[in-house]
């Protein structure tokens, strides 16, 4: 039998960065003189890889300034981590539940929009780094929702589609696993709302920590 694989989004699921995320953002757009997007706006974008959320957000400019305004964007969040200036608390109940899985026998993995470095800082920073075996970043993989990183994923873990689920806050995690055959779970606390969820596909979406166990050991 295969390993049980649980693979996070990051941003919206473990973390909730969408302060530092935001204020990034308008800094980007403000340096090229142009109108920050709005909150809801730039939350709706938040799991894309950076071009692609930039194409989403200025859909008439051309890819190379989409490329410029991410590396703008990339400098400006290092540049608040810096400052320490970014926020990016677990969500409550994350961490137990982390380690209730680990002790479940779980496998764990993050497939995330972040960078890797930005993804290891993170999860160093919450004292959770060593309770992931793979951790797949918009670095090394096409976005989502491309099941690249869940394909990824699960060859370093051993694991299958059949024992391997999702767990999510945007349809983007969603379309992700399903791309990949695997079960997606959503969450919602995050940046989609979970009726957006549901219609993508989820099995089902979690409103709190505990609700969230129940349904990762259901798929189990």
């Amino acid at each position: 039998m295969s390993n049980r694989l649980a693979v996070f989004d990051c941003d919206g699921t473990l973390v909730d960065s969408q302060h530092s995320i935001c204020a990034a953002m308008t800094r980007a757009f403000e340096e090229q003189k142009l109108p920050a997007p709005d909150r809801l706006a730039i939350l709706s974008v938040v799991g894309l890889s950076l071009p692609h959320a930039m194409a989403r957000l200025l859909p008439d400019a051309e890819p190379d300034f989409h490329d410029h305004l991410s590396e703008r964007y990339k400098l400006a969040f290092q540049q608040m981590r810096r400052d320490k200036a970014v926020s990016e608390p677990l969500y409550p109940g994350i961490a137990d539940l982390i380690g209730r899985l680990d002790g479940d026998g779980w496998l764990l993995g993050v497939a995330t929009g972040k960078s890797d470095r930005g993804l290891a800082l993170c999860l160093a920073n919450h004292g959770i780094a060593a309770h992931f075996v793979t951790l797949q970043t918009a670095d090394r993989h096409p976005s989502k929702p491309h099941p690249s990183m869940l394909l990824t994923a699960m060859a370093e873990a051993g694991a299958v589609p059949e024992n391997t689920v999702m767990i999510g806050d945007t349809v983007f995690d969603i379309d992700m696993g399903l791309a990949a055959g695997v079960r997606s779970i959503g969450v919602g606390w995050g940046y989609h709302a979970p009726a957006e969820l549901v219609a993508a596909g989820a099995v089902a979406v979690a409103m709190d920590s505990g609700e969230l166990h129940g349904h990762i050991g259901a798929h189990g």
